[in-house]
This record gives C-alpha cells, structure tokens and sequence, in this order.
C-alpha cells in the first residue's frame, strides 16, 4: 500500500522576484520519508508567488526576471489594480505563468532532477513575504 507523507517550511523571501532554492529541503523531505519510488509535490500556498525548477545561478536568475519582466511589466495597467489598488496585478499574472506547484518522479529514493535543475520558490508579491511550502511525497 502506498504511503503518504507531507511537510510544510516557510521562507522569508523579498519583494518582487525574492527566490529560494529549496532543493536540499526536499531531498530531505523524501529521504526521511523512506519513498523508493513514487512522487513528491511541491506547492507555495498563495497566488502571487510561483515554484519552479531552473538553474540555481545569478545569470539564469536574472534572465527569468528579464522575461517575467517583458511578459507582465510591473507598471502595466492591471485590471486587479483597477479593482483592489493593492498594485500587484502583475504578480498575480507572473504567479499564474510560472504556476504554484510542480511534481518531481522518485526513482530509487532520489528526485529526478536534472544536474543543473533545482527546485526555486519565489516571491512575485510586490511586499516581502514569508512565503509557505507544502511538500507531499506518495510512493512505496
């Protein structure tokens, strides 16, 4: 029968583009739940922040931000502003492009990641925010 194991981290992250490389936390997430094969999920809880995987370094970064920052620009006009005055349409629309959770294979106890692929939490908010994970991982 397949077990089902889940753990929650909260990560205090910047405004607009605040990221965290949570890839250790997770591996030690499925290695402590003793999952040889299954699946593990990764969520942020929220809908102006995003979860994806990419390459862990400055260059990388900062291109993503550059595309994140022709797709939705922060001054663009936002009909969520419009509406609520919070200024953060953009956010939203960047959370909803990068999405809010992804799943990763476990193939003998280990994520199948590629060797330059990490698991990156960021905050789009336009204020700091302590930004909530959930990680569930079902397998035998």
């Amino acid at each position: 029968m397949p077990r089902v194991t889940q753990r929650r981290w909260t990560f205090d992250l910047a405004k607009e583009f605040g990221h965290c490389d949570v890839t250790g936390e997770v591996e030690h997430f499925v290695g402590d739940a003793g999952i040889a094969t299954g699946l593990v999920t990764v969520a942020l809880v929220g809908s102006t922040g995003a979860v994806t995987t990419i390459e862990y370094e400055a260059g990388a970064l900062a291109d993503l931000r550059a595309a994140l920052d022709r797709l939705a620009p922060i001054d663009a006009h936002y009909e969520h502003n419009a509406r609520w005055g919070d200024g953060n349409g953009f956010s939203h629309v960047r959370s909803a492009l990068l999405k809010t959770s992804l799943a990763i294979p476990v193939v003998d106890g280990r994520l199948q990641l590629g060797t330059w692929q990490q698991i990156v939490v960021i905050n789009l908010d336009n204020r700091p925010r302590a930004r909530e994970v959930v990680a569930t991982v079902l397998g035998d």
